[in-house]
């Protein structure tokens, strides 16, 4: 099916041609069916699947039947720092052609830019637990404005201790017969269907289980090396294959602003993308990027999901990933919409444990292939950067570290037992 089949408002019609989508995926054709009639959902659905999209695209075309004065509010509780900011861009780059007002909320920063866009009345409120409560009880959320509900990575939620907050939010919004809700989770297991049934009104369970978890559309090859020489490694494979674009992954943000700059000393068009950018010079790095305005991107796992390049040639792991989900995030930014990619991974002699971890998640080998001497290239930016100060200074950063917040909030949820919320810091 395509999305130009579907009984959408006109600039949100656009907007989906502006972003490239043209076929809906099975998870998208399924949800929609029900989600655009004003259905509840709880969807089961692995990572490469469409999901965000799927429930963005459900808020735009809901929100966008009524006026700004009568038009309800739309909350998406995702567990972490990093999916808020992940949804919070692609919602940006599906609103240019179309207006509304995005706010996304998360603890361990201040107050004064996630203020200013209370202030300016969002329509989409993306936050984590903690912070939106926090928001809350200071009265300047009202969840009773809210008449969609999005709960996104449902299990990692539980996870991580915020059933107790969930239902604090909950209660404090309409009841479920008078909002929409959706769930999605990677799994739907007792406690996820306990917490659906409880909080949805009468929704239809949607499973869609891959039959994998990465596509055999995406060759994958690992390269052992030792770190001191990964750069010329890497310079070199992009010399001998010469791709027409590549997204490089490394773990830290300063490794990805200094990765950059060495690609660019070395004559390839680069720039680097990570989280704490301002808002307004990410969505501008996504969308040259994406138009092949240049055609490299370094960037952190904030560009691991969320992130649709339909054409997008390789992704490279700079650096191994620590975390198994993010390998499968990563490499799935290629070989999308039934094409080709190719992932490699350049893995040095302290992340071989994460290798190991990373074949057990997906099941399967990586193929090692074997690194000769010409392999390698000379690396320029030893000269050419010379004298340069390269301990960057956040420009323009709005955002900064995860979030911890200073106390628990005791409660039962479905699930059963009281619990501390907290919001992690991970790396990005």
């Amino acid at each position: 099916m395509r999305f130009t089949e579907l009984a959408l408002d006109p600039r949100l019609q656009q907007a989906i041609v502006d972003r490239g989508y043209t076929d809906l995926t099975p998870v998208q054709e399924l949800t929609l069916a029900r989600s655009l009639k004003g259905q509840d959902v709880a969807v089961q659905s692995q990572t490469g699947t469409g999901k965000t999209a799927a429930f963005l695209i459900t808020l735009f075309s809901h929100l966008l039947r009524h006026p700004k004065s009568s038009r309800r509010k739309a909350l998406v509780i995702v567990p972490t720092r990093e999916l808020a900011v992940q949804i919070e861009g692609e919602a940006l780059l599906l609103n240019r052609p179309i207006g509304l007002q995005i706010g996304c909320f998360y603890g361990g920063v201040g107050y004064t830019v996630q203020l200013a866009q209370i202030k300016a009345g969002p329509d989409i409120i993306i936050g984590t637990p903690g912070r939106l409560l926090d928001l809350a009880e200071k009265k300047r959320l009202n969840f009773k404005e809210c008449g969609f509900l999005v709960i996104d990575e449902a299990d990692r939620l539980f996870d991580m201790g915020f059933l107790p907050d969930l239902r604090d939010i909950v209660q404090q919004m309409p009841d479920r017969q008078h909002r929409q809700s959706m769930l999605f989770s990677a799994t739907l297991n007792k406690l996820s269907r306990r917490v659906a049934e409880a909080y949805l009104n009468e929704p239809a369970f949607i499973e869609v289980t891959p039959q994998q978890l990465t596509v055999d559309t995406i060759s994958q090859e690992l390269y052992r090396v030792g770190s001191h020489i990964k750069l010329n490694l890497l310079l070199g494979l992009l010399q001998r294959r010469a791709p027409r674009n590549a997204l490089i992954f490394t773990n830290m943000k300063h490794t990805a602003f200094l990765l950059a700059k060495q690609l660019q000393a070395n004559g390839f068009r680069a720039k680097f993308l990570s989280g704490d950018l301002a808002q307004s010079e990410r969505l501008q790095i996504i969308e040259d990027f994406m138009a092949g305005r240049f055609p490299f991107l370094v960037a952190t796992d904030v560009a691991s999901r969320g992130l649709h390049i339909d054409d997008l040639e390789m992704v490279i792991n700079y650096d191994v990933p620590q975390d198994c989900e993010n390998y499968v995030h990563r490499i799935g930014r290629t070989a999308r919409a039934g094409a080709t990619g190719l992932a490699i991974t350049l893995a040095s002699e302290k992340t071989a444990d994460h290798i190991e971890a990373i074949e057990k998640f997906i099941g399967q080998k990586i193929p090692v292939l074997p690194v000769t001497g010409d392999m390698f290239a000379r690396d320029m930016s030893l000269e050419r950067l010379a004298g340069q100060n390269l301990d960057r200074k956040r420009p323009s950063a709005r955002r900064g570290g995860g979030a911890k917040r200073s106390s628990g909030r005791p409660g039962r949820g479905p699930g059963g037992g009281a619990g501390r919320s907290h919001e992690r810091r991970r790396p990005h």
